[in-house]
């Protein structure tokens, strides 16, 4: 595998374009970690041409996966929660070429999880809890009990993720071997809900009264990111405004779903605007923090 480090490595180095070139191998074969390839090459370029995003190649034989991406792309996967492989890959690949240290700073705020970004993710985690959780309890009302076990369970992942980011660390793939040693709580509701005796609708309806009780219980926190934004000024701010806050515009979120709970809950208000076609009919809703 060295050789073929090397072959990428003497590619992309003459390369101005090219800022950063990482490599992360397979820890075991079909490993889903990169894809089931056997090598990972990142490249992170200032620019990518529209046919470079993804490719794949074969060296020998050893199938590569090449992924091209821009800082900006790069920095968005960490703060999401769609791409949970990024975090493995920038933390357990080897940096075959880095200008300026681009890539081992990104590596060094990722292992010390600063604040800011604990708050995006948790953020993120939290609306996709409640997501999954709602989904869930309509499931159950349906009497789509596979469906309400498959989203309380989805539910139960995105909690878990919650308890690791508030204790500082970085959720895994392997999510529930790692949370059985930080929350054993929430991984005897795991076991609840997959190898309980009970009937299916029985697990599920108490791993749901358990996810009401946290969504009640963990609310303030996780929106901690959002309160901040909303009580930066005194006028109230509308949806499009939130959705393109700097601190959130790249975060995939159900952003309209979360203020509807954080009202009902009395954590936000409601005000009427309104809107600028001075349609009589049609108030706008915008947002403001209740202190």
């Amino acid at each position: 595998m060295e050789h073929i480090k090397t072959h990428f490595k003497t590619i992309f180095e003459h390369n101005e374009a090219v800022i950063s070139l990482a490599a992360i191998e397979n820890p075991v074969p079909y490993n889903p970690m990169i894809d089931g390839l056997d090598l990972l090459v990142l490249v992170i370029s200032k620019e990518i041409e529209p046919v470079r995003g993804t490719e794949h190649v074969q060296i020998g034989g050893d199938r590569i996966q090449i992924r091209s991406v821009t800082p900006a792309m790069l920095e968005q996967w960490t703060t999401g929660c769609e791409n949970r492989s990024i975090i493995q890959w920038l933390v357990r690949g080897e940096i075959l070429l880095d200008r300026d240290n681009y890539l081992l700073n990104l590596r060094e705020s990722l292992l010390a999880f600063p604040s800011p970004m604990r708050g995006q993710k948790q953020l993120v985690e939290f609306s996709h809890f409640i997501r999954s959780y709602q989904q869930a309890k309509q499931d159950l009302q349906d009497n789509n009990l596979l469906d309400a076990y498959s989203n309380v369970l989805t539910a139960l992942h995105h909690w878990a993720h919650i308890a690791f980011i508030e204790e500082g660390v970085h959720p895994e793939l392997t999510v529930w071997r790692q949370m059985r040693r930080f929350n054993p709580g929430i991984y005897k509701l795991y076991e609840e809900l997959t190898s309980s005796p009970e009937s299916l609708e029985k697990r599920v309806q108490l791993v749901l009264l358990a996810c009401e009780f946290s969504v009640m219980n963990k609310m303030k926190s996780s929106c901690g990111l959002l309160f901040s934004i909303l009580e930066s000024r005194e006028e109230p701010w509308s949806v499009m405004e939130l959705q393109n806050h700097p601190c959130l515009m790249d975060l995939h979120m159900d952003l309209s779903l979360l203020l509807q709970k954080l009202v009902k809950r009395g954590y936000i208000r409601e005000v009427a605007y309104m809107t600028l076609l001075g349609d009589a009919e049609a108030i706008e809703l915008r947002y403001h923090y209740v202190s």
